[in-house]
């Protein structure tokens, strides 16, 4: 039997990114900038969860674009263009074949980003899997970034269960730990048969793919 409820990540987990180097390039950066640019709004959104602040996804992604863009382009806009190429992301391979799958299972999904609803809609939606989501939920809903334990907490608020039924899904190790922390279960996606570093806790499972989910245990 799947799991019975299960809390996708979206940006990484479900979409790659790896499509917005080219807006970097476009705008006259090096390619490997995407990564840093991701990697330091996460950094900042983690700082202001640590803070007791909070700020959307959107904006500290801006702030820090402009950032790491400056050597390269004065265009104040540059940073908008990168945004904007949330909108047109890929999902990775597995995913519709295997979101498809743990529906047919039995189970219930849902996302938890650090993103904006209106792109985890529009990916799932121009993906044609939308439907087989119940919800589709944002940091914004939560006031707080993830890994902080009130972002953990909206998704079993909305789904009236308690965290232990719930089983997150992420690439990220930082997400994970967050969530069993939260006191969620845990399963990691390892597409590229990576080593799950150890000062954070283990996952409860790992995966290739999101279609392998449904074999777990419920």
């Amino acid at each position: 039997m799947a799991p019975a409820t299960v809390v996708f990540d979206v940006n990484e987990t479900l979409s790659d990114l790896r499509p917005l180097a080219e807006r970097f390039v476009e705008l006259g950066a090096p390619e490997h900038l995407a990564t840093l640019w991701f990697a330091s709004t996460l950094r900042e959104g983690f700082a202001l969860a640590a803070a007791g602040d909070y700020r959307p996804f959107a904006e500290v992604a801006r702030e820090t674009a402009l950032d790491l863009l400056a050597p390269y382009t004065s265009d104040e806009d540059a940073p908008d263009h990168v945004i904007r190429g949330f909108l047109d992301l890929p999902l990775h391979p597995d995913v519709v074949e295997g979101v498809r799958r743990l529906r047919a299972a039995g189970s219930r999904l849902l996302t938890l980003s650090n993103g904006s609803t209106s792109v985890a809609e529009k990916l799932l939606g121009d993906a044609g899997i939308r439907g087989e989501f119940d919800h589709v939920l944002s940091i914004d809903d939560a006031g707080v970034w993830k890994p902080a334990p009130g972002a953990y907490e909206l998704a079993a608020r909305v789904c009236r269960k308690e965290p232990g039924e719930l089983l997150m899904v992420a690439v990220h190790p930082w997400d994970l730990n967050g969530a069993a922390r939260a006191g969620m279960r845990t399963a990691w996606i390892d597409r590229d048969g990576r080593r799950y570093p150890e000062h954070v806790q283990a996952p409860d499972h790992r995966v290739p793919t999101v279609g392998a989910l449904a074999e777990l245990p419920g």
